[in-house]
């Protein structure tokens, strides 16, 4: 039975888009969909994206439809506001140094609290509403990261090494629970929290977790979600598509630094690591993965491998 022989009216479509355009959009997907089925694609998921709640049902119904039609999407986290949120509500002012999080044992406990705690269980539970079966975990379960404590070396002195607290870099990454939870029709949602040797446990920038994830795992795609509209030039115009060593002369010359510095690298890494294409795209675009993986009208910057 139709809608028409139903009753429901077409005209009561909430979307605005007309008949003829949904067929359009169906048939400019189509290729995509044949191209990436079955393929990994690593999203990391931050920005405006987990705190608008129009932008997060977005992001949760994206990932379903991904893995309906056959692509195998694998959800890296942050969560910087909740983190900021919490730290303000006892007292304590969030430091960056890079891009990182200067974290000290206190900070490291509301960072444990905020992003497996409570972001991360919201991710699921957006994700299982939306239709699919998410599964939350941290990169302490199923040994997926062993990680070191990371020292940063300031840009203006490199040989001056500072310690950040329990800040991370990754060691060794192991992808078999993530291997495991795909095959069995499940969407992996992680929390970028690391285990060292001794069993102390390690932040770790997300935007890395999510570049390594997805270079071990040889992903078809990694997409890390913004609040810009991409990679920008010194004029504010958006740079649509790089290369890595247009990347290098960016890094060079200055036009990437701050927060933007460990998303870039991350994206760099996972280029030459393996990853056919990265794309950094703006997490305020209602829909945006699926504009950026299935559609010709990216809405970010795309960087090749090549």
């Amino acid at each position: 039975m139709t809608d028409h022989e139903s009753g429901a009216s077409r005209a009561d479509d909430p979307s605005g888009v007309s008949p003829a355009q949904k067929v359009s959009i169906l048939a400019e997907a189509l290729p995509y969909i044949r191209r990436f089925h079955g393929k990994l694609v690593v999203v990391k998921y931050g920005g405006n994206a987990m705190t608008d709640e129009r932008l997060k049902r977005s992001f949760a119904h994206d990932v379903v439809l991904l893995k309906l039609v056959g692509l195998n999407p694998v959800v890296v986290h942050g969560g910087g506001p909740q983190i900021e949120q919490l730290l303000t509500r006892i007292g304590k002012k969030g430091e960056f140094v890079q891009g990182m999080r200067v974290t000290d044992a206190e900070t490291m406990d509301i960072v444990e609290m905020v992003l497996a705690g409570q972001v991360n269980k919201e991710i699921v539970e957006l994700i299982n509403h939306a239709g699919g079966r998410a599964i939350g975990l941290t990169g302490q379960d199923g040994g997926l990261i062993r990680a070191r404590k990371l020292h940063v070396a300031l840009r203006e002195k490199p040989d001056e090494m500072i310690d950040i607290g329990q800040v991370g870099e990754i060691e060794t990454l192991d992808p078999g629970i993530i291997h495991t939870l795909t095959a069995s029709g499940f969407i992996p949602v992680i929390a970028p929290i690391g285990s060292g040797a001794g069993g102390e446990t390690f932040n770790i920038n997300a935007d890395v977790v999510a570049g390594k994830i997805a270079e071990v795992l040889k992903a078809e795609k990694l997409v890390l979600l913004t609040n810009t509209p991409g990679v920008l030039d010194k004029d504010g115009k958006l740079l649509t598509g790089l290369t890595p060593r247009e990347i290098d002369v960016l890094f060079a010359d200055g036009t990437i630094s701050g927060g933007m510095l460990p998303k870039i690298s991350s994206a760099l890494d996972a280029a030459r690591g393996g990853v056919n294409a990265v794309h950094i795209v703006d997490g305020r675009v209602d829909h945006c993965l699926l504009l950026e993986i299935l559609t010709d009208h990216g809405v970010g910057t795309m960087i090749l491998r090549h």
